[in-house]
């Protein structure tokens, strides 16, 4: 499969490649012969992901062996100063090779950059490439072997085979297209490109196009000879003499004395030829042209010929001559200084501040005014030894002005700028004065706009105020006023008597209250400066100043949104008089703390909403059974008004167990508050049916995947029999319990959890824990125990460690029970408070209220009341209390009509032992209808059993699955009436399934008087 894959790919390629050939050779067409080499050029530097590409040809004079750089892209030429000329015979260079071997290569290019070497003044070279850069080169072949090479420079990876081929592909393109070119009607007389001597067409075209052009001199012979490119260059015609004459005659006449001298200097030192110089044309016209060439040596070290190239800087001369003149009469002043430090141009500007140009040029900057700049010299320095710009302000001494020198380090020295900042550094100063008044008031509007984008509740927006308006302007009172259903009610208050407070809440907001109403009506600030000026605008409100004990007032409207929402009333002890800045300021930080109260305002109607829908879906109070002593704590999240999906609950059951269950719906909002109050009503729905933990999660599951793929949820389900002592549980991807033993050890069931509900299928596992009378068992959701800076391992490790703290054994220790042969005495009903079950006595009142304590001590240990929480948080905790052995009596029964009357006569044995003969009657006729109805409708084995707790329980177990029914007997049936008569002797009664079959049972309440004391 892979290698399929992998020819797949090749094929790919080949077809992706020749495409793009096919695609060049169709618009080619019209081309000249140097774009056909550059879109060449650009295919195989774009195939390669290659930095740049050249092009070199062997176009020196006839037996040089010298490849030249002729055309190149994707670099500027300077860094490419290292591969403008090379010589075929030097191995290392990918082109020379590729020329040498007429194959591709591909090699390091740091040989290239090595061979470059300094330049002449000692610095580095300005073309060297990257380090990791390497060449892959082909050759350029013609009849007669190769004659070029197209090179890609690219990275350290080696080109993949499909990239070689098409690196290989491109110069047989370039090479056919040039074929065709070389052999077109327009150069028809000459031979075709590949047999062309140095500077034919091809080279040519490029030159010419460049306005460059080659050519050779024998120092020995003293022929010149010229390309084509070189004889347009300088208007030469072809019928020139070859001789080095002919080329002196072209220069300058002032200019020959330095070309011969470079000329000399080059034979001397045998070092590389360089001048510019101008050259007259025979036609006439005058122009500047660059040349540079190298010398060749025999094999005693004596020139033989002088190689090189020239060409046209007419233009960039002219340039340099108009920035020069531009330079020398702009207004800044502009001076240059060599590196040695002596100045070599300064301008008009900066004549007037160092000196005239006749008597400082060639002398030492800092003998001038320069030297007496302070630190000048030691910026001046660091700037040219660093290379990088540098700019700051100076005093010249010479006129006591301000200037700003910008250093510019240049090949030759440094460069220095000077602008006059005088005028500008005054006005910097005059507004740094004003800026310097108003920060002050800048740093309180930044202080009262961060402290109220962190205040929520309205309350927050009081203190906010309170504590960033009132104090920087000295005032003493604070009154803010909500604009709601017509009338303006107090939201909160600084320094305000109450009687005033009375007298002002519930004010209409625009009638019966001149200066409010105005204020609110008109949208417009009131600033009253004293008492008498308050009474003289509002006679009608004269009393007001005194009751509020203040003098000076400034009332700000409160809008946001375009909508009047309130006032805001800012007071002060004795008389004030508001500037025009002052009230400028009132007036602004009013508009932030409108915006600040209406976002506070709903945030409180949407949290006021949230947690009355929070309240209506979790248990208005958890039931009292005699099994479990309970607790709990719900904190919803600190952060965001959107209600989370955490709920629990106490589920008393028959034989006095008990259901203890904890959830969490992931996410927050309406849609996990609803889901939250589905799986509570499923989840009691589920135990009130007597299911095992694992069946109850394995419906909750089918319950949550109904709800949508998107819908999770995590569960925790226990049971705990109080006769046996085993709590069994289950729990679906909800975090583990914690178990705290009467001796104070702490246990965390470590026992990997299923799934979340909606993320799994059934089974779920359920885990049976033998527990002690007396254990707590503490449930809660993820929020008690993770957050954005813990994880949950670590918050668990926390919360047992806050169990097992000193103030955490004192909380856990079991308090004294009662005698346990005993039940725990009710109360009568009028002495019961509003909860689900009957009034705990002493004991269990005591143990109430320790485990409201530790729940405080969780919540307090774990939430710190500063912290910002992002999820609700449940905590549950339990004491499980089991029955005595002395509470419970059990009896095998025999099969038959026999088995009624056995029952009978256990019934009134024990419950006369109990002393409840007051129930003997009753239970008597419940347990004969109980077996009766087993002797009848069901199979053995059966058995009786009596607990005795709150309540009276009497069960009657059996091998059969059937549930019995009430149904409604007719008048002439002899049965069908004992489960009516079942149903109204008992308080409650139901059926169970059981390991063997099921269980059938009744309750009934004890009578207090029957209670032995």
């Amino acid at each position: 499969m892979e290698q399929r894959r992998g020819t797949d790919t090749a094929e790919r390629s080949r077809s992706w490649g020749d495409e793009r050939l096919s695609l060049l050779s169709a618009v080619g067409a019209a081309l000249t012969d140097r774009e056909v080499m550059r879109h060449a050029l650009d295919q195989a530097v774009s195939e390669l992901g290659g930095i740049a590409g050249l092009v070199h040809w062997s176009c020196g004079p006839a037996g040089s062996r010298k490849l030249r750089l002729v055309l190149a892209s994707g670099l500027p030429l300077p860094v490419l100063r290292a591969w403008e000329e090379i010589r075929q015979d030097v191995a290392p260079l990918a082109p020379a090779r590729a020329v040498r071997d007429g194959r591709f290569v591909w090699i390091p290019a740091a040989a290239t950059e090595a061979l470059a070497g300094p330049r002449e003044d000692g610095r580095p070279s300005s073309g060297i490439l990257p380090a990791a850069t390497t060449v892959a080169s082909v050759p350029l072949i013609g009849p007669d072997g190769p004659v070029g090479a197209l090179s890609v420079l690219t990275g350290p990876w080696e080109p993949t085979g499909e990239q070689t081929a098409f690196l290989q592909a491109v110069g047989h393109w370039a090479e056919r297209r040039l074929a065709r070119s070389a052999a077109g009607p327009d150069e028809g007389d000459e031979p075709p490109w590949w047999q062309q001597r140095p500077g034919g067409p091809v080279l040519r075209q490029s030159l010419e196009a460049a306005k460059a052009g080659s050519w050779e001199w024998g120092v020995r012979t003293g022929e010149m000879r010229w390309d084509r490119a070189g004889l347009t260059l300088l208007g030469i015609p072809d019928s020139y003499e070859r001789r080095i004459e002919s080329w002196i005659d072209l220069i300058h006449p002032e200019d020959v004395p330095r070309v011969m001298a470079a000329t000399e200097k080059s034979l001397r030192e045998r070092s590389d030829y360089e001048a510019e110089y101008r050259v007259r044309r025979p036609d006439g016209t005058t122009g500047w042209v660059q040349s540079r060439a190298h010398l060749e040596l025999d094999e005693h070290g004596e020139p033989v010929r002088m190689v090189g190239k020239v060409w046209d800087t007419t233009e960039s001369r002219m340039a340099r001559e108009s920035v020069g003149h531009a330079l020398r009469y702009m207004s800044d002043a502009f001076f240059a200084v060599n590196r040695e430090w002596r100045i070599t141009f300064l301008n008009v500007e900066a004549e007037r501040l160092i000196g005239p140009a006749g008597q400082v040029l060639g002398r030492p900057l800092w003998e001038g005014p320069a030297g007496d700049v302070p630190e000048l010299e030691e910026r001046c320095r660091r700037a040219a030894a660093g290379g990088r710009p540098a700019g700051f302000d100076i005093r010249w001494p010479t006129d006591g002005r301000w200037y700003h020198i910008r250093l510019v380090s240049v090949p030759d020295g440094l460069t220095a700028y000077l602008t006059d900042v005088t005028d500008r550094r005054t006005r910097a100063a005059r507004r740094a004065e004003a800026e310097r008044a108003g920060a002050e008031q800048a740093a309180r509007i930044s202080e009262l706009s961060n402290a109220l984008a962190d205040a929520v509740t309205t309350r927050d927006v009081v203190d906010v105020v309170a504590a960033h308006i009132l104090p920087p302007f000295g005032a003493s009172g604070l009154l803010m006023l909500s604009l709601e259903g017509g009338r303006l009610n107090v939201v909160g208050s600084v320094g305000y008597p109450l009687p005033f407070l009375r007298r002002i809440d519930g004010v209409p907001a625009f009638e019966g209250y001149r200066l409010l109403n105005e204020v609110l009506g008109a949208r417009r600030p009131y600033f009253i400066p004293s008492a008498e000026e308050y009474e003289r605008l509002f006679p009608d409100l004269a009393g007001n100043p005194a009751i509020a004990h203040k003098n000076a007032w400034a009332v700000l409207p409160l809008t946001a949104s375009g909508n009047a929402i309130g006032t805001c009333s800012i007071s002060f002890d004795e008389p004030r008089r508001f500037s025009a800045d002052e009230r400028t300021l009132l007036t602004a930080l009013s508009g932030m703390v409108a915006q600040a109260l209406a976002r506070a305002r709903l945030y409180d109607t949407e949290h006021a909403r949230a947690q009355a829908l929070q309240r209506g879906l979790l248990p208005r109070a958890l039931p009292t059974p005699a099994a479990v002593t309970s607790t709990v704590r719900y904190l919803p999240a600190s952060s965001g008004t959107d209600i989370g999906g955490d709920w629990y609950d106490v589920i008393p059951l028959s034989a006095e167990r008990v259901a203890l269950v904890i959830g969490d719906v992931m996410g927050h909002g309406l849609a996990e508050a609803a889901t939250m109050g589905r799986l509570r009503t499923a989840v009691h729905t589920l135990a009130n049916l007597e299911l095992p933990p694992d069946e109850v999660l394995a419906h909750l599951n089918e319950v949550v995947s109904d709800l949508g793929d998107d819908s999770y949820a995590t569960c925790l389900y226990a049971l705990y029999d109080p006769v046996s002592g085993v709590c069994s549980l289950a729990r679906a991807g909800h975090p583990p319990p914690l178990v705290v033993r009467p001796d104070g050890g702490v246990e965390c069931l470590d026992s990997e959890p299923d799934p979340p509900l909606g993320a799994t299928e059934p089974p779920f596992t359920t885990v049976d824990l033998r527990l002690p009378d007396g254990s707590l068992l503490v449930l809660y959701t993820d929020g008690l125990v993770e957050s954005a800076t813990r994880d949950i391992d670590t918050g668990i490790a926390e919360c047992a460690q806050a169990l097992t703290s000193e103030r955490g054994r004192l909380l856990t220790s079991p308090p004294p029970r009662p005698h346990p042969d005993r039940p725990h005495p009710d109360r009568p009903e009028q002495d019961r408070p509003e909860q689900d079950g009957p009034e705990q006595d002493g004991p269990d009142r005591a143990d109430h209220e320790r485990l409201d304590r530790l729940c405080d001590l969780l919540v307090g240990a774990m939430l710190p009341a500063q912290q910002l929480t992002a999820d609700d948080t449940a905590l549950l905790i339990a004491r499980l209390h089991g029955l005595a052995p002395g509470n419970i009596a059990g009896w095998p029964l025999p099969e038959g009509p026999v088995a009624a009357g056995l029952a009978r006569a256990h019934v009134r044995e024990q419950l006369t032992a109990w002393g409840l003969q007051e129930l003997i009657a009753t239970t008597e006729l419940l347990a004969g209808e109980l077996v009766a109805n087993v002797v009848r409708h069901a199979r053995g084995p059966t058995r009786l059993r009596l607990i005795r707790s709150r309540s009276l329980l009497c069960e009657v177990s059996d091998a059969s699955p059937t549930t019995p029914r009430i149904r409604r007997a007719a008048e002439t049936d002899e049965g069908g009436r004992g489960l009516q008569l079942v149903s109204a002797l008992s308080q409650r009664w139901g059926t169970r399934y059981t390991a063997e079959g099921k269980c059938i049972w009744t309750e009934q309440p004890i009578p207090r008087t029957g209670t032995p004391s």
